[in-house]
């Protein structure tokens, strides 16, 4: 099956053939794509990986190119899928389709939901990626049986943000930027955010934080600094509890706002695992020790790592795709 890349393509969309339960997520990331297929029982089967595209039409093209190839592994055509979900990084309007400023895939505009609805004749939904990913957390934790009523997802990739989901549902906010907590000051004397804020969060708890703080050319630089750390290096040491600090704020700014059951650390930077959740219980139990307070909320106790390459933000495609659509 071709499915072309012109992204001006007419045609309305058409209804699947069968409702089999099968569900296509796809997490579209600035260098790599990835994609899952979500059976009736809320098992992964097919997954895939391939290349981002950069622009408006190298992105749909990407996506196109996968869905082609996720039928091939599936055997499905792409009617047969109940539904297709799309994660993407950028602010999204979820009920329109369109993605906007996505700096990172060249986006300044696009309706994406609709030119791949054209495209592909069947439904599409597009979700934040993020946000997509708090799903797809949740519902990792639901299989095992470790889900509370209300979650937050805490990214630390590229940058810092989070997806909360409150009695299950996502937490967008009134103009769509919940859980855009990067971009909270926490340091009036710290360095300069590219959002142009002095001392964000994001700042000294992201992947470009760490490369400020700690620059390297090793190819796995945080793995490196907490190797150092551990072997005592005082400025390895330095900055892990810098690094640590930021990302123990920014669950204490999660608990205390939204009072989530849980926060998940996901994200490139989660690959660190148990060094990572170990160091921010540390320091969350450290503030509980002088605090009265945050020691009756049980914070090390919320805090969870993602396990490493579970695919969140796929699997949460998966399931945003088969939200309800708006009449």
């Amino acid at each position: 099956m071709k499915l072309g890349i012109d992204i001006g393509a007419g045609g309305a969309p058409a209804p699947a053939v069968e409702d089999r339960g099968v569900r296509l997520g796809i997490d579209i990331g600035g260098t790599k794509t990835a994609a899952v297929v979500l059976g009736r029982d809320g098992e992964l089967s097919d997954q895939v990986r391939m290349p981002t595209g950069f622009g408006a039409e190298e992105v749909v093209a990407t996506v196109l190119h996968t869905v082609e190839r996720m039928t091939e592994l599936a055997g499905l055509p792409v009617d047969g899928f109940t539904t297709i979900g799309i994660g993407i990084p950028g602010a999204v309007d979820s009920e329109r389709g369109h993605v906007r400023h996505a700096v990172n895939l060249g986006l300044g505009g696009l309706d994406l939901g609709p030119v791949l609805e054209r495209r592909l004749g069947v439904r599409v939904r597009i979700e934040n990626d993020v946000k997509a990913a708090a799903l797809g957390a949740h519902h990792l934790l639901s299989e095992r049986g470790a889900a509370g009523d209300s979650m937050a997802y805490l990214n630390l990739g590229t940058g810092l943000a989070a997806g909360v989901l409150l009695d299950g549902k996502l937490l967008r906010g009134g103009h769509g930027i919940a859980g855009e907590i990067g971009h909270i000051p926490v340091d009036p004397a710290g360095a300069q955010c590219p959002c142009g804020q002095i001392g964000c969060l994001e700042t000294v708890a992201s992947g470009k934080g760490l490369a400020r703080m700690w620059p390297s050319t090793d190819a796995l630089p945080a793995r490196e600094l907490f190797r150092l750390a551990a072997d005592g290096r005082p400025d390895a040491v330095e900055v892990r509890e810098r690094f640590l600090t930021g990302v123990a704020s920014a669950v204490r700014i999660l608990v205390l706002t939204a009072d989530v059951d849980s926060v998940v650390i996901g994200g490139g930077l989660a690959a660190l695992g148990e060094p990572l959740k170990s160091g921010v219980r540390r320091v969350l139990s450290e503030w509980a020790a002088n605090s009265p307070f945050l020691g009756s909320i049980d914070l090390p106790d919320r805090v969870q790592v993602i396990p490493s390459g579970f695919p969140a933000a796929a699997v949460g495609a998966a399931l945003v795709g088969g939200a309800s659509w708006p009449k």
